[in-house]
């Protein structure tokens, strides 16, 4: 076999490989991954069975049918039991997708309830806008709840932020028991208001909160507003814009770090007019 021979043999050999490569592209042009093949009822894909779980508390899923539909924005409700028959208040799983168009996907948040560490149940009950019983469905969720908890604390830091821009804080995490005769809210604030440890002032952080500070209420709108009262101690000899804006900014921060936390109202003996003032 002479070279040239060899060359069209090679030449011929090249284009049945470029051929084969767009005969394939072709084939497969068009073709995407076939959709999942949604179940039917309540599905709830966020937390998972048996899952230890902690608070706020994510819950996402859908409803597709067999008595589970949408309803002016939800789709039915979901409370926490525990093991003794102890229920905790009902809330509602809002719609994030058209109500009126099956599956209809939902999302919610449990905050810290009044259960104990341990075994629980997560109760749906589906929206049921007839009032019939033959109607009414239920589906049940077994979780673990955790003895232990996650938060974030904000302070300023002057390593991160050297030139001190008042207003911007920066988290640092902490571990906490789950104290269910207090709100998660309130554990955050409680570990604001001690400081930041040795470690993490070594990393530069610090706070701009006066020692000493307690606080005396947290109340919880369902506006998603959070109120929080301190003593007068918070604004016992703070002067400048720059330190209230930054005493305000750790406090809020923290607060914000909850998802169903929109905005937070601050006062001083339940004052909110004339506190904390430059």
């Amino acid at each position: 076999m002479n070279n040239t021979t060899k060359k069209i043999i090679i030449i011929i050999l090249f284009f049945v490989v470029i051929l084969t490569g767009i005969g394939f592209w072709i084939f497969n042009e068009g073709k995407s991954e076939p959709e999942p093949v949604l179940q039917t009822g309540v599905v709830v894909t966020s937390p998972e069975t048996n899952e230890e779980v902690s608070f706020p508390l994510k819950i996402t899923g859908y409803v597709n049918g067999d008595g589970w539909t949408g309803f002016e924005g939800q789709v039915g409700t979901v409370k926490l039991l525990r093991q003794d028959g102890f229920s905790a208040k009902k809330v509602i799983l809002t719609a994030t997708t058209d109500w009126m168009t099956s599956p209809v996907y939902f999302e919610q948040y449990l905050t810290t309830v009044m259960i104990d560490p341990g075994e629980a149940t997560l109760v749906f009950q589906n929206e049921n806008p007839s009032g019939l019983a033959e109607n009414d469905r239920e589906f049940r969720l077994p979780v673990k709840i955790s003895p232990l908890n996650k938060i974030k604390v904000y302070f300023n830091n002057n390593k991160m932020d050297p030139e001190f821009s008042c207003n911007k804080v920066f988290a640092v995490e902490r571990t906490v028991s789950q104290n269910f005769q207090q709100l998660i809210y309130g554990e955050a604030i409680k570990e604001l208001l001690k400081g930041p440890t040795e470690e993490e002032k070594a990393q530069g952080f610090f706070s701009s909160i006066n020692p000493g500070i307690g606080y005396r209420e947290i109340i919880i709108g369902d506006d998603n507003i959070v109120r929080i009262d301190f003593n007068e101690k918070l604004e016992e000899a703070v002067g400048g814009s720059c330190r209230v804006a930054a005493i305000r900014a750790e406090i809020t921060q923290t607060l914000k770090q909850f998802p169903t936390i929109e905005n937070v109202i601050i006062s001083i003996n339940g004052r909110t007019e004339d506190i904390l003032q430059p």
